[in-house]
């Protein structure tokens, strides 16, 4: 059986406030359907050493000195240059948990690290092919279904990694469900300009649209099914299989890719938005390389044994959902499993989030005048996430001292510290 572009029907479509943003991009691009594209990118599927990924432009403040219809990501705050890289990984050891006749599992991760130099090609934020699956999921059609592939970005294809031997930390990104890895592109160059490696994995028939070195573009089978709490948590166990198996072709032997020396594997933490976030704890309770993770918006199904979980963990998510005590079923997984963390852990709220708050949504919507439900603007909120995370993992991969992470800040009055215990969020 084949998935490759397949059609997915009109019941049970993940589509939500992702459709609002989608609307509005086509909004725009009829209307600017003649503006050139950004510098050339290399498609993702030329080869398994093409990068598909990344995006950064200016900030609003020069937003003018953009191409007119061109949508763009912020750029990263770090001092360093930013490369990317795709890879196309087998994992022989099982078959595809969705699709039991594929006898393996085949994963694309995109790679963002420091570099030494920018380089010549901006790469792609997706395919044009991705960028039309997506569109039509949301069910627009008569309009350029290639406008999301047109996104400007700041990292550069297969630019020549920056670092000392063993002396970068790695980052593991996880999107969430039926959502690309690409949605967390603004984070990940981010990170990787302060100086981290970062892989974002594409679980496999857990996206829209995933699409192979050989051309092949995988759709979303997860998507068809009925979810239950049980089918979640068999979800993120799945997501921390694939994690395992992605540090193990950066970190082994012969890893799969050639800046993988710069990689220290001592110093390994993960993050992801909604399910990917709560497959953060999936993972690390399956991983002991993990040594921090971060759940980003992300209701929680992992079962935490009760030994409990000692490395360190953040919880970062909007207000509306999160705060504990309010009784809403999102938070009851959080409060659950934070009695169960023994370690050093936070619980940040984001006061006027929306769900997209934490991704590229928030941004490119704002572009494009979409209300996605947020009372923050997707600058803000962007720059919000990438601190936050960034201080995270400064304080436990590197041992560098943030005291934004101990009290609430007059820099960010948005973020809001909570005691779970006492129920106040302040």
């Amino acid at each position: 059986m084949s998935h490759a572009i397949e059609p997915r029907p009109a019941a049970g479509r993940h589509v939500g406030i992702g459709r609002a943003v989608i609307t509005g991009l086509l909004t725009v691009a009829a209307t600017t359907a003649g503006a050139s594209a950004p510098a050339a990118a290399t498609s993702a599927t030329a080869s398994a050493a093409t990068s598909t990924a990344t995006s950064t432009a200016t900030p609003a403040a020069a937003s003018a000195s953009e191409p007119s219809g061109t949508p763009y990501l912020p750029k990263p705050t770090g001092e360093h240059a930013v490369g990317t890289t795709a890879l196309y990984l087998k994992d022989t050891s099982r078959p595809d948990p969705w699709v039991p006749e594929m006898k393996v599992r085949e994963l694309m991760v995109s790679l963002w690290y420091p570099a030494k130099s920018p380089g010549r090609h901006r790469a792609q934020y997706m395919t044009p092919k991705e960028s039309q699956l997506l569109l039509e999921d949301g069910g627009i059609t008569g309009v350029p279904l290639d406008v999301l592939s047109r996104t400007r970005t700041n990292a550069f294809t297969d630019a020549k990694p920056a670092g000392k031997k063993h002396g970068l930390p790695l980052i593991v990104l996880s999107p969430g469900h039926s959502k690309p890895r690409s949605e967390l592109t603004s984070l990940a160059e981010d990170l990787a300009s302060r100086g981290y490696v970062v892989a974002a994995i594409d679980h496999t028939y857990e996206n829209v649209a995933t699409t192979f070195p050989d051309g092949r573009v995988t759709t979303c089978v997860t998507c068809k099914i009925k979810k239950e709490p049980a089918w979640w948590e068999q979800l993120v166990n799945s997501r921390a299989a694939d994690v395992s198996f992605v540090l193990d072709q950066l970190t082994g032997s012969h890893p799969k890719w050639k800046g993988a020396r710069l990689i220290n594997r001592s110093r390994i933490a993960m993050a992801g938005h909604s399910i990917g976030g709560a497959s953060s704890i999936a993972a690390m309770l399956r991983d002991s390389r993990i040594r921090a993770g971060i759940d980003i918006d992300g209701s929680t199904y992992a079962s935490i044994p009760a030994s409990g979980l000692s490395r360190p963990f953040l919880f970062l998510g909007k207000s509306s959902s999160y705060t504990p005590g309010s009784g809403r079923p999102e938070v009851a997984g959080w409060e659950r499993d934070w009695k169960l963390m023994t370690g050093w852990k936070r619980w940040l709220l984001v006061t006027g989030a929306a769900h997209t708050s934490f991704t590229d949504l928030s941004v490119l919507g704002d572009q494009f005048g979409i209300d996605l439900g947020a009372d923050i603007p997707g600058l803000r909120s962007m720059e919000i996430t990438r601190r936050y995370v960034a201080a995270f993992f400064d304080l436990h991969l590197r041992k560098k001292r943030q005291p934004l992470l101990d009290k609430p800040s007059a820099r960010y009055p948005e973020v809001e510290h909570c005691s779970v215990e006492e129920k106040i969020c302040r």
